[in-house]
């Protein structure tokens, strides 16, 4: 079976009720237990469903057709049996869709960007998948790249980083075409549309110009999918060579250019330690200089301004990060000095330079700050919003001469706007605020300040301290624990969870429940501390943390108990399969997608590729006893139990590399077999798309919609 094949019939096994099997009475897939006995670090362990991941996994990564055949079979009879289960819920599918549609954002497209005399943009063409991209001068409008008409002759199709050199004369941009995120580079001529060069293959997605426009940098994906070199060739095509080779596999790359155009910098970093690499905009061809050698604990970052170096670090224990100065042309650790000195709590996330001003993204009480500075007398300004929780990021490019700070703001019940602060006088105004269907930007107007209201709650834990909720809600709805509460999180790598907006969320609310974000340790919502609260040896911490949570919202009549759904992707993946392993009866449904929930096994196989990038979060079961046993004691696949499990949908991709299919494959058997309660246990696998699936914005609002009916149908609401 070819590869389009293969893609069109298991897309076929899961159009819900338009199978023969659909129509036959759902009997749930019996897998295999083929028992393989795993020694190491003087530990044993047996898992029985081993055999679903495929020996040559990585191949499949690749060309989702070349499966082994029973894997594929099995694969497609789990569908089969979630699309007859879910039969029933297909007129509620539609109806979810339909409003999150309304609700979603009909022209998704950020303004124009300025750069000089030009400003660049996106469109998205009516029913086109994927955007196109323009420039304007005066009246003058400019196609770059029709991004649907890239799609002819693929089933997916990702373009990412899309970018012109700093000259205007060239477009550049990276496609993945199999969801495995292997990328492919195009350099365009502007003025004559020809493509320069054969296209750079086997890359990431992150690449960029050289400052005076005649190079090409970009990171080697390997055939391990790790990061392994920085090339460097002519931009309009020639021989390339290796600028930089790292060695270590426990570090990622990334090459980028200073706001400024002073500087080329490669950074290396994992989530301990870090390094910079400059090379002068003078001279592109020159050899990267080391700032200072990555050492353990130290992580930093630099940018150029006003003639010297910002450097955003934690180095002498500013856990919570600080900036300091350091030498314009010689910018070693011995010339750092301090400038905004570290404040515990008040977690310092990002830098923006530009002429005139420098600009700081702090987080505080959970929520983030904008902090201008300007170069005359280092004056301090700072943005705050009136919202009990929200997000704000500042846009990237921005205009390095201008005095217009361009940022985008959302909170749960509001859509994003695209903000500028005019950072001369402080002053805010909308660029553009995202526009959904007419009915429901009235809606929005008259409803959403009076009838939505969006909390931050605070969970008491065990050992004292307090995890903040963002919990969104109808005004109107009784506080008498009848509600139905679908209950996120995520709590790892230090990454927060924004409380942004959310078209899904609403049209859940809509329909009488609350929706909510359990900020457990693990991220960073309360400064860097929170993020080591639940790292390594501590990690247990973020999943009593959402225990903590859900028991919260019990307690305060929110819900109640079996009222909850709880969701959560990726490494969210693994906070809820370990929540739920410990108090299945909190929860009514389980919604997870490319869930981590093997984690003891991935992290035992030293060939996946972000194995030794993740092992400062998670410890070293190969080579630990003491992580094995920590690890083992919390793994949601190893520590499922004979227990009342609620009902649960696990989706994943057959492409994905980060999360690999078996690992929701492998829980889903194990919770079937263990589980008391007799509800279903359902997987979806999806051919196309990568570790977030099929791209595009309908294509998150259908998995969504399968998602939140799954959700309603597992807790009996209507």
């Amino acid at each position: 079976m070819d590869r389009r094949a293969f893609l069109l019939s298991t897309a076929a096994a899961f159009a819900l009720g338009g199978t023969a099997a659909a129509q036959r009475a759902p009997v749930a897939p019996t897998t295999a237990r083929r028992p393989v006995t795993i020694e190491q670090v003087g530990r044993t362990r047996v898992d029985d469903y081993a055999w679903l991941k495929d020996p040559h996994w990585k191949a499949v990564w690749r060309d989702p057709s070349v499966l082994n055949a029973e894997i594929k079979r099995h694969l497609a009879d789990e569908n089969a049996y979630a699309s007859a289960l879910l039969r029933p819920t297909r007129k509620l599918q539609r109806a979810l869709l339909r409003d999150m549609r309304r609700k979603a954002v009909k022209d998704e497209d950020a303004p124009p960007s300025r750069d000089g005399e030009w400003s660049y943009f996106t469109r998205h063409k009516t029913g086109a998948s994927q955007p196109s991209f323009y420039r304007r001068r005066g009246p003058d409008e400019q196609l770059l790249l029709d991004g649907n008409a890239r799609t002819a002759g693929t089933t997916f199709l990702h373009i990412a980083n899309a970018q012109h050199s700093p000259d205007h004369a060239l477009f550049a941009w990276a496609e993945d075409r199999e969801g495995s995120e292997r990328f492919r580079i195009f350099v365009k001529d502007i003025a004559t549309g020809a493509i320069m060069g054969e296209p750079v293959t086997g890359a990431f997605g992150n690449y960029t110009f050289s400052p005076d426009s005649k190079w090409l940098f970009w990171i080697e994906r390997d055939e391990n999918s790790r990061p392994v070199r920085v090339w460097r060739r002519p931009a309009r095509g020639g021989a390339a060579a290796v600028v930089y080779h790292e060695r270590d596999p426990a570090f990622f790359l990334d090459v980028t250019r200073t706001a400024s155009n002073s500087h080329l910098m490669i950074r290396i970093w994992n989530g301990d330690s870090s390094e910079v690499h400059l090379i002068p905009a003078a001279a592109p061809e020159a050899a990267p200089q080391l700032v200072a050698p990555r050492a353990p604990g130290l992580l930093y970052s630099l940018e150029f301004w006003d003639g010297r170096f910002v450097v955003l670090t934690n180095a002498d224990g500013a856990i919570d990060f600080k900036l300091m100065w350091a030498d314009g042309q010689d910018p070693q650790q011995a010339t750092w000095r301090d400038w905004i000195g570290h404040r515990a709590g008040r977690h310092v996330m990002a830098m923006q330079a530009f002429r005139d001003h420098f600009v700081r993204v702090e987080r505080a009480n959970g929520n983030p700050v904008i902090v201008v500075t300007k170069r005359a007398g280092l004056a301090e300004a700072a943005v705050e919003f009136d919202e009990a929780a929200y997000a704000a990021s500042i846009d990237e490019p921005q205009d390095y001469a201008g005095t217009a700070l361009r940022f985008t703001f959302e909170t749960p019940r509001q859509s994003k706007r695209w903000m500028t602060l005019d950072i001369e006088t402080m002053k805010q105004a909308v660029l553009k605020a995202d526009a959904t269907s007419g009915a429901y930007v009235a809606e929005l107007l008259n409803d959403n300040s009076a009838n939505y209201v969006v909390e931050r709650l605070f969970a008491p834990a065990a050992d004292g301290e307090t995890v903040p909720i963002t919990l969104l809600r109808r005004r109107s709805q009784p506080l008498d624990g009848s509600a139905p509460l679908l209950l996120t999180g995520y709590g790892a790598y230090g990454f927060s969870m924004e409380a942004g907006y959310s078209p899904a969320a609403l049209a859940l609310v809509d329909r009488g429940w609350m929706w909510a974000i359990a900020h457990v340790r693990g991220g960073s919502e309360k400064g860097r501390s929170w993020y080591f609260g639940a790292r390594a040896h501590t990690k247990r911490n973020s999943f009593s943390d959402f225990v903590a949570c859900a028991e919260h919202l019990v307690g305060a009549r929110y819900t109640s108990a079996g009222r909850i759904v709880a969701q959560g992707f990726s490494a969210g993946g693994l906070l809820i399969g370990a929540a739920l392993n410990l108090k299945p009866e909190l929860f009514g449904g389980v919604v997870v997608r490319a869930p981590f929930v093997d984690m003891l096994n991935t992290m035992s196989d030293a060939q996946h590729p972000l194995v030794p990038l993740a092992r400062p979060d998670w410890g070293d079961p190969l080579a630990r006893a003491e992580d094995y046993d920590y690890i083992a004691s919390y793994s949601p696949y190893e520590n499922v139990k004979a227990a009342r499990y609620p009902a649960v949908l696990a989706t994943t991709s057959v492409a994905d590399d980060r999360v690999g299919y078996w690992e929701p494959a492998k829980w889903i058997a194990k919770l079937r077999e263990k589980s008391t309660s007799g509800k279903p246990m359902l997987l979806v696998s999806d051919a196309q798309g990568g570790h977030g699936g099929a791209g595009g914005t309908d294509a998150e609002l259908q998995r969504a919609s399968l998602q939140y009916a799954f959700a309603n149908w597992a807790i009996g609401a209507r």
